[in-house]
């Protein structure tokens, strides 16, 4: 899994937790719904550090807890 999958598989599953929608995760944390989709969509592989962070502040959580998550434990290597 590449580092992209598992960021939007933990927002997916971060929004299933708190029974929210993506829609309203982009209203409550600043991010366009637009960027959000791209991310939660595949379309965008590459989120930011800063967008995260603007996720995990949404969520009330920190960064640490957005990554503690077994979907981060056997990641692609990215340089090949």
């Amino acid at each position: 899994m590449t580092i992209g999958e598992a960021v939007r598989l933990r927002i997916l599953g971060l929004c299933a937790e708190r029974k929210i929608t993506v829609n309203k995760l982009s209203t409550i944390c600043g991010i366009t719904q637009s960027t959000l989709s791209n991310i939660t969509g595949g379309r965008n592989n590459s989120a930011t550090v800063s967008t995260i962070q603007k996720i995990c502040d949404g969520l009330e959580i920190n960064i640490k807890e957005f990554f503690d998550s077994d979907l981060f434990d056997d990641l692609e290597q990215e340089i090949k």
